[in-house]
């Protein structure tokens, strides 16, 4: 289970804070629930891990079954929330060496237009057999397309095109799009990105439930996880809902100056998602000139670099711990016949009591220091919880943005890097863009 806890925070928010902006939290929740704010027709995640198609989702299955078998070597591409999504669970769950201990192998590719990457992942695919999965609603988006491109006449060159066809899913839009009509036309294994779900909320639709089915993660468990949070939290609109209160914090330090969110955990496995929570909440909140800047730290890691900063630099950040309580390992210390590191003080306990100890000492030097403190406390390292975990902050997401008055998904600026891009590579149909840019 999944809960908030805002026990460190007495010293920075009043009650009477929370009291003021009780009503706001709930008009914001009641908006997300009810479908009538700015960009409702991109709710479809809300009641996605009750209504999604179960006979797809059955098709998955069977998919990530024959791909498993098949493949030693499984290549996701895609970028932004068509990747960050699954690696994130997958390398929670899995660990970041999960390549070294488990098969088959999962690399992403087309997240950046990075030469050295796709040559190495090239060289990686000679040492096993390898299939892919595309994942792009247009087809046309530029590192996805590259990668895609490249692994592709790699694949013909090695099977030929018909085995190389068996090789390939692609992930796409329902009816359209150059990808829709390359699967269609090759024969690829298809899936639905669904229209009224944006990319960085497609983590448990096939975006992200057929890799981390072939991957070997509990698909059903991560849907449950999920699936009662929502039963839970979906008709309370008071700042007892875990989620509003979340969001009803964030906003209230915000308007306090506070416009750097550091997300911090002391699990290594949780970097990545540090990384889909940075594109969740800064794709969704960074408009109009207004939103919470979201970062992360790594702890202990980052405590002998950033943490000189969030202990003693400006005061104009907050920090939100993910707290996993069970993390299903009980490494210990033992205590040695000579103590020559001077460590049987610690002997007898494990590392996860260990851990835990240090996350409480940051944290109260943090709020010493004067840095709002919150924690998430999510109770055991599973698919299940993490699940809880991934809608709990997807529904706070939305919730925030509609406080900050923003609508929370959409991403108009994201077009503008690409539209000068085009027109720097000669794309047809930028020539006037082009012009204005180069004077």
């Amino acid at each position: 289970m999944v809960r908030y806890n805002t026990g460190y925070l007495s010293s920075f928010l009043s009650e009477e804070d929370f009291r003021l902006v009780a009503e706001e939290a709930r008009a914001a929740s009641e908006k997300l629930r009810s479908g009538t704010g700015a960009g409702n027709d991109f709710l479809g995640w809300r009641d996605l891990p009750l209504n999604y198609d179960k006979e797809e989702y059955a098709r998955i299955k069977e998919t990530a079954k024959r791909l498993r078998e098949s493949s030693d070597i499984f290549i996701v591409i895609g970028i932004g929330g068509s990747y960050l999504g699954a690696r994130a669970v997958l390398e929670l769950l899995q660990g970041e060496a999960h390549n070294e201990i488990c098969k088959p192998r999962v690399y992403f590719a087309g997240n950046s237009i990075s030469s050295s990457d796709l040559s190495d992942l090239l060289e990686i695919c000679e040492t096993g057999e390898v299939s892919l999965n595309v994942i792009s609603k247009s087809g046309t988006t530029t590192e996805p397309a590259v990668a895609f491109r490249v692994l592709r006449d790699y694949l013909i060159r090695r099977y030929g095109a018909e085995e190389a066809a068996k090789r390939i899913v692609a992930t796409t839009d329902r009816s359209r799009g150059t990808l829709k009509k390359l699967a269609d036309e090759q024969g690829y294994e298809a899936f639905v990105v669904p229209d009224d779900v944006g990319g960085r909320y497609s983590v448990l639709t096939p975006v992200g439930l057929l890799p981390l089915a072939v991957a070997g993660i509990d698909t059903d468990a991560l849907l449950k996880g999920a699936a009662d949070l929502r039963e839970r939290i979906d008709l309370d609109d008071s700042l007892d809902n875990p989620v509003n209160l979340y969001a009803a914090v964030r906003n209230l330090l915000y308007r306090d100056g506070k416009t750097v969110e550091v997300l911090s955990c002391f699990e290594p496995r949780f970097r990545m998602m540090g990384e889909w929570y940075k594109q969740l909440f800064g794709e969704s909140e960074g408009k109009d000139k207004k939103g919470i800047y979201p970062s992360s730290c790594m702890f202990t890691t980052d405590l002998h670099s950033m943490g000189q900063y969030v202990q003693d630099g400006s005061r104009f950040l907050f920090e939100t711990m993910v707290s996993f309580l069970d993390t299903n390992s009980k490494l210990s210390v033992k205590a040695a016949e000579v103590d020559f590191d001077g460590l049987n003080y610690l002997a007898g306990k494990t590392l996860e009591q260990i851990n835990q100890v240090a996350s409480d000492a940051t944290l109260r030097a943090h709020v010493e220091g004067g840095v709002p403190c919150s924690i998430i406390e999510v109770d055991q390292m599973d698919a299940y919880n993490l699940g809880e975990l991934i809608y709990f902050f997807e529904r706070a997401c939305g919730v925030s943005g509609y406080m900050l008055d923003v609508n929370p998904f959409n991403q108009p600026g994201v077009e503008t890097y690409k539209r000068n891009m085009f027109a720097l590579l000669d794309k047809p149909g930028y020539e006037e863009d082009k012009k204005k840019l180069l004077g």
